[in-house]
């Protein structure tokens, strides 16, 4: 059995140009490895401006298995540091987000600490002097995160010095994020409501990877979205989908209509399907919000805004968001074989409110625990969790419209049944698990 700690080279050979070993999902060092190295070595979504409007709000997450707090500040600025009293190292907040005021106090044994982590007081402070305490990290206070960045609202956060920038790691695909907020006929998002939280007993790669796998639909979500299409199939053509419907029929398109879609990817694992059109394209138009967009955009700018309607952007490796329907899923690795899943919807300021009626109702159908579609792909994780402990064979096979070119990286758009988005992910899974390996 291979061993991986200390072995970047047992680790980069797990990849191959056109397949990955079956020890990506299922071996518990790497996943070890995934949480000391890749999560922290690349930019991971953290939060939204929105959920933290006023001096000393926060939020709480955990990244690579780290907890760490965002932090609105008194100058309105953000703040990230690890959720880690430097006493004794208790968590210093427990719930998903609130506010502190003016300092954080510990539980345990009421250390405080200012909101951008500075140590501000002590009991019994006259029993550390003479003591090595200002010298050492304790006295120093909370640990900050030094590579945050805030793009249109959304707080992304990068926990090693190793890789790249923001800029750099992005690149254009941000273009998503710029659709997705020029949306709002004010420019902005704002978070609308609670979070779903939907735990997948799979591999987080499982769930990643298949975002943009256009070859699964018409086959996982044939007892779904294949029962509500053929609900509809005798009605007559000019009589009103319900919305039901209208989100439901598109996943039961066939593979012509996915691979015309296209998909576009970007280095670091960045991709997106719906380069030409998506399931989304033919949602019926709200005359309101059109009127409230063209008021704030004119005719030509609207039109080319709501023509873009892509349907999955992956920001590798945490989030993906769908623009169109103004929601996003992050990703949120518990084990090897665990994989915690929140949805959110979002609101476009300035907006009618049947806009957030749909993104509310897409959220329900399709990505909550309670939804139809979602658990025809739990089901397929599940079983590939299973089956990938078979002997026999222990390659996962990537080799659909492989072309050696892709390799050199770079953005590259190609059909939407292309397996490129999966190669594209793990050749920076294993630049970033071995960086500082």
């Amino acid at each position: 059995m291979t061993t991986y700690l200390n072995n970047p080279d047992a680790v980069r050979a797990l990849v191959q140009p056109d397949r990955v070993h079956r020890d990506l999902y299922i071996n518990q060092e790497i996943f070890h490895l995934e949480q000391t190295h890749f999560f922290a070595n690349t930019w991971n979504y953290a939060g939204h401006e929105s959920q933290i409007p006023d001096a000393g709000d926060w939020i709480s997450n955990d990244i690579g298995g780290r907890p760490l707090l965002v932090v609105r500040q008194a100058d309105g600025s953000i703040k990230a540091m690890m959720n880690r009293c430097a006493h004794k190292g208790s968590r210093l907040v427990s719930a998903p987000s609130g506010n502190t005021g003016k300092h954080f106090r510990c539980p345990y044994h009421a250390w405080t600490f200012k909101t951008d982590g500075s140590l501000l007081a002590i009991p019994l402070r006259n029993a550390y002097e003479n003591t090595r305490l200002n010298e050492c990290e304790s006295g120093k206070g909370l640990t900050g995160l030094t590579h945050l960045r805030t793009y249109r609202g959304f707080i992304f956060l990068k926990i090693n010095d190793a890789g790249p920038d923001f800029e750099t790691y992005f690149g254009d695909s941000l273009s998503s994020i710029d659709n997705m907020a020029d949306r709002s006929p004010q420019g902005e998002l704002e978070i609308a409501g609670g979070c779903l939280r939907f735990m997948h007993h799979c591999n987080w790669k499982m769930f990643v990877e298949n975002l943009n796998d256009t070859m699964h639909p018409m086959v996982a979500h044939e007892s779904s979205a294949g029962t509500a299409k053929a609900m509809w199939a005798d009605k007559p053509s000019d009589m009103e989908k319900p919305m039901a419907i209208e989100q439901f029929a598109p996943f039961m398109s066939d593979y012509k209509f996915f691979d015309d879609m296209g998909i576009r990817t970007y280095d670091n694992g960045h991709s997106f399907t719906g380069v030409h059109f998506s399931i989304h394209s033919k949602y019926k138009a709200l005359p309101a919000y059109d009127q409230a967009m063209q008021a704030r955009y004119g005719a030509e700018k609207t039109a080319a805004i709501l023509g873009i309607a892509r349907h999955n952007t992956v920001y590798y490796p945490n989030l993906t968001i769908k623009g169109a329907i103004q929601s996003i899923r992050v990703v949120k690795p518990i084990a090897v074989d665990r994989t915690l899943i929140e949805s959110w919807t979002f609101r476009l300021k300035g907006a009618p409110p049947e806009l957030l009626q749909r993104t509310a109702m897409y959220n329900r159908l399709i990505n909550s625990p309670f939804s139809v579609v979602g658990h025809d792909d739990l089901h397929a994780y599940k079983g590939i969790q299973a089956g990938l402990q078979a002997s026999g064979n222990e390659w996962v096979s990537l080799h659909r419209n492989f072309d050696e070119s892709e390799i050199r990286g770079g953005e590259i758009t190609t059909g939407g049944t292309n397996e490129l988005p999966m190669r594209n992910q793990y050749r920076s899974w294993s630049r970033y698990m071995t960086e500082t390996m």
